[in-house]
């Protein structure tokens, strides 16, 4: 399919974001000359009948959210609209690309495929990150009040203090933290991160976290034993040793999560079990503790307590996109919170109907799968399941993750909700039969979920905080 260069050139440039250590390629905005590539490959593929146009279950959503994001941002604060919106747009259209130029189980498999090679290298970086030497790193100083920005300086170093001596830049300020490949560094006395939208450590262990099933996928689909294995255990190694060096806990919370899916589909609720049962040394021994881990988790709680404050001062159009951090020195820290306190309550409900049609198209593919209709789906039929599990375990660990980063407008997370759409075009596009619809019964389950947030959040801040 001539769309799949440009989006895989998309998420390479997304995740990779080569543009930062390869300073020549600043010169061109290369996010946009990849959307114009894919959109065109898109075009052509209609023309020559290799795409067909139709809709997925996500998208009337997906566009009524962006209209409702747009209205308040411009009734609210209408001066700083154009970069809120375009921000949300390119979100938008990381889904659109995805869900509708991806329609067969091969483009699906290769695009997946890319994903995944993303993910080992952003969490191979990590991982090499947190075993490397430390040395100085001089903050940048054209972002005030940013302490986590920087550039190794060259000098190596065991703590901040050493870095002000020898030979030290006048008046500069330093931070001492291992220095990684790719020019990257951590951050918070040793916690790895990567690059761009992966520089928070939270972020870039949701999303090796959100990127292990799709490993498993890969695993599932191989014929020969070593094989099948090699990859999955590689990832799995990997991934969970980079939650570790991030010292996230929610992070560590989504690779248990992720694997509870997979263990409860084979073994049913002792699967479930078993699966917390092994987890457990790592979520007591690899996140961060003590009076630092009691500190964040107070902060936490204090932004989602800013978010239902901000939320019942305007309860219908929220404080407007992009507008919590005007209001609060911090982000939300969770997801649902921030649509809620944005985009009032109609955003957050909108924004749970993209994540549960997401969660639940795999889930009916699953189903759909159990009994194929048609000679086609049965020989499609171990693409089709690998990927619906794959995609089913993502979203079940990207609901849990969000739940504690603000990951609302987050292009990693479009990416998967792109996906899923992708997994719909391809079964539905050989089996038109197939369909994933919000019924009744549905929105009334996202109205009880956004509710119960609301209503948890509310008691749970103010018994915390009184």
């Amino acid at each position: 399919m001539l769309a799949i260069p440009g989006i895989i050139a998309l998420i390479i440039f997304i995740y990779a974001r080569p543009q930062e250590f390869f300073e020549h390629l600043r010169v061109v905005p290369w996010l946009y000359a990849f959307f114009a590539l894919a959109a065109f490959g898109i075009l052509l593929d209609l023309r020559v009948k290799n795409a067909r146009l139709f809709s997925t279950p996500q998208l009337p959503w997906v566009l009524l959210f962006l209209c409702w994001a747009s209205l308040t941002v411009l009734i609210r604060a209408p001066g700083g609209a154009f970069d809120h919106i375009l921000g949300l747009s390119i979100c938008v259209a990381l889904f659109l690309l995805i869900a509708h130029g991806v329609q067969s189980f091969r483009a699906l498999h290769i695009v997946s495929g890319v994903v995944l090679a993303m993910v080992l290298l952003v969490c191979g970086v990590g991982a090499h990150q947190g075993f490397a030497p430390t040395g100085c790193v001089i903050v940048d100083e054209s972002n005030p009040g940013d302490t986590a920005t920087g550039k190794p300086d060259g000098r190596p170093c065991i703590t901040p203090r050493s870095c002000y001596g020898g030979d030290a830049e006048p008046g500069a300020d330093y931070m001492c933290e291992h220095i990684g490949l790719l020019g990257t560094t951590s951050v918070g006395r040793g916690r790895v991160r990567y690059r761009g939208v992966l520089q928070d450590p939270n972020e870039l262990a949701l999303a090796g976290g959100a990127g292990l099933p799709l490993a498993f996928a890969f695993g599932q689909l191989k014929k020969t034993g070593f094989h099948r294995n090699f990859l999955g255990l590689l990832t799995l190694v990997l991934v969970l040793l980079c939650a570790v060096l991030t010292a996230s806990r929610g992070g560590q919370l989504v690779c248990l999560v992720v694997l509870a899916a997979y263990f409860g589909k084979r073994a049913g609720l002792g699967g479930v079990l078993g699966a917390g049962v092994l987890a457990a040394p790592l979520l007591m021994f690899g996140g961060r503790s003590g009076q630092e881990a009691d500190s964040s988790t107070l902060e936490r709680i204090g932004c989602w307590s800013e978010a239902i404050s901000m939320w019942r001062e305007h309860p219908i159009v929220g404080v407007g996109l992009g507008q919590f951090v005007e209001h609060h020195y911090m982000t939300a820290h969770n997801s649902y919170l921030l649509a809620l306190a944005e985009l009032g309550l109609p955003g957050m409900l909108l924004f749970g109907i993209i994540v549960y049609l997401s969660t639940k198209i795999p889930f009916a593919v699953l189903r759909h799968m159990s009994a194929p209709s048609s000679e086609y789906l049965r020989l499609g039929m171990p693409l089709a399941n690998a990927w619906a599990m794959a995609l089913l375990a993502a979203f079940a660990g990207l609901s849990v993750g969000i739940f504690f980063l603000s990951f609302t407008y987050h292009y990693v997370l479009w990416i998967y909700v792109g996906l899923s759409g992708a997994l719909y075009s391809a079964v539905h596009r050989h089996d038109p039969t197939f369909r994933v619809r919000l019924r009744l019964a549905d929105l009334a389950l996202v109205s009880g979920l956004a509710m119960a947030i609301i209503v948890f959040v509310f008691f749970y801040t103010r018994w915390k905080l009184s």
